[in-house]
């Protein structure tokens, strides 16, 4: 997985502890398998986790049947591990690797990662909005510029959340912090209100050697009734794509 992945504002980093220790659980339950590499995909090793124990803070992993694998996974001390739950993709990393014992037979013992990271359903891929009708997003300006709002056009959208560009560097850009009572207005849909929280800012150059600011936002506490508007906008900007490439072909 490289930097530009995980830069992708639909890319979720998980700190609940609570909450890795039940997803650990659950891949574990379901006997998910775990590609476990080593040094890259030269060195891969298939793993399950065998027990989460949040008390002593480790998980267990399968021992590879290479004995000398899992000596290099031990010199390693920390390895990245992928694996899907429910067809969402989990990364992790397992560090201070050390060889143990379950229930009499050889297997690794690795502390709880802080963070993972979870990768959104496939569904929540981005359309970009058109630039000829731009989508208005109303948004809550931080403190120390007023108690206002202001005006930012949708750079793109999906079931999980927008990007807006901010040409004049206006939003926070605080990773996690929430922007309440946002409105987002979905031309022959109508507005949407909904909370947002800050994912991730990107700089860019536009064609005009003009720089503006991407702020991806994740939608937070959506309601039914907005996430289901939201599904129609994606729906209409698809079929009039659509129409367009037909248009073309």
């Amino acid at each position: 997985m490289n930097n530009q992945e995980l830069e992708n504002w639909h890319d979720y980093e998980v700190e609940s502890r609570r909450e890795i220790v039940a997803l650990l659980r659950q891949i574990g339950e379901k006997n998910q398998l775990i590609r476990m590499l080593v040094k890259g995909e030269a060195d891969v090793c298939v793993t399950t986790i065998l027990e989460v124990d949040p008390d002593g803070n480790t998980i267990v992993l399968d021992g590879s049947i290479d004995r000398e694998q899992n000596e290099r996974i031990v010199a390693a001390g920390r390895v990245r591990c992928e694996t899907y739950l429910d067809k969402i993709r989990i990364l992790f990393t397992a560090e201070e690797l050390a060889p143990t014992l379950f229930e009499g037979n050889a297997a690794l013992r690795a502390a709880i990662p802080e963070t993972l990271i979870r990768l959104q359903r496939r569904e929540f891929y981005r359309m970009e909005t058109p630039v000829s009708n731009p989508v208005r997003a109303i948004l809550p300006l931080p403190a120390e510029l007023g108690l206002g709002t202001a005006v930012f056009p949708l750079h793109d959208i999906s079931c999980g959340g927008i990007a807006v560009m901010d040409h004049k560097n206006q939003l926070s850009t605080v990773i996690g912090e929430n922007l309440p009572n946002c409105r987002i207005e979905l031309p022959e849909i109508g507005p949407v209100t909904v909370t947002l929280q800050i994912r991730n800012s990107l700089d860019m150059t536009m064609l005009n050697n003009k720089t503006s600011r991407r702020i991806g936002l994740q939608f937070i506490g959506m309601s039914r009734g907005g996430d289901a508007a939201v599904q129609r906008y994606i729906t209409k900007l698809e079929r009039e794509r659509n129409a367009r490439l037909a248009g073309l072909a």
